[in-house]
């Protein structure tokens, strides 16, 4: 049976997320449900490359399905387009050996947050007010996530998560006008790992929370910790990184 790997952008504010709930809607409820109706009633299931939370958004999130189709690639991205909201797009689609898998076959996953510090609203939607930032100040505890940690003390704790270990290959903020933007890679992230360390580092900027505190938590992994998570609006799977023929 031929497996398909999708490239999707979404705006995830009317979403409860990428995984399929009990009660509220989902991206991953959404694309399988243009899936059973363009296969006139078959259940396909949809793997993500991760889980996004409710609010957050996508510019290049990757999944993959099984389905027993003759329709070529091509045909696929409109039929699945031409059934799905406004605010979800497939932008691309090609069929991958047996052994890929969304998840499990990345390498690295990118996200961007983007931080507003001037009065413009228009995009409102997709930013954090903050008002001013120290970029310098940011830059420097940005610096310190690079590497190897445990992220226990940054994350919604999940007592059935043993590892909590990931690796961090970017983390660096950048000034654009009115717009601060905080790039971050890693391996691995776990629940609302990205929205804990921008609303920490961005509470140091703000004097509500010392470098030195930071530091201990991030040395000193506790679980359970009260820090401030940034609004979900502001986060952005900016794409996802897979080995070799692997990448889109």
């Amino acid at each position: 049976m031929p497996r398909f790997k999708i490239q999707i952008q979404y705006d995830g504010s009317a979403y409860h997320g990428w995984q399929r709930q009990k009660s509220d809607r989902s991206i991953q409820e959404v694309l399988e449900g243009v899936l059973t109706t363009i296969s006139k009633g078959e259940k396909i299931n949809v793997i993500g490359s991760g889980r996004t939370d409710s609010g957050v958004h996508a510019l290049e999130q990757v999944a993959h399905f099984d389905w027993d189709t003759a329709m070529a690639t091509c045909d696929i991205i409109p039929a699945m387009n031409g059934n799905l909201p406004g605010d979800i797009r497939i932008n691309e689609c090609e069929v991958v050996p047996d052994n890929f898998h969304a998840r499990f076959s990345a390498v690295k996953r990118h996200y961007i947050y983007h931080c507003r510090m001037d009065g413009y609203i228009m995009d409102r939607n997709s930013v954090w007010q903050t008002g001013a930032l120290n970029l310098d100040q940011l830059n420097a505890l940005g610096e310190s996530l690079i590497g190897e940690h445990d992220f226990t003390s940054f994350s919604k704790y999940n007592p059935e998560v043993e590892n909590r270990i990931c690796t961090l290959y970017l983390s660096e903020w950048s000034n654009d006008g009115g717009m601060v933007n905080y790039r971050v890679a890693a391996n691995r992230f776990l629940h609302h790992m990205v929205r804990y360390l921008v609303g920490t580092m961005v509470n140091v900027t703000k004097n509500k929370m010392s470098k030195t505190e930071f530091e201990t938590l991030l040395n000193n992994p506790r679980e359970d910790v009260q820090v401030f998570r940034s609004p979900a609006q502001g986060l952005f799977l900016e794409k996802v990184e897979y080995a070799g023929a692997d990448i889109f």
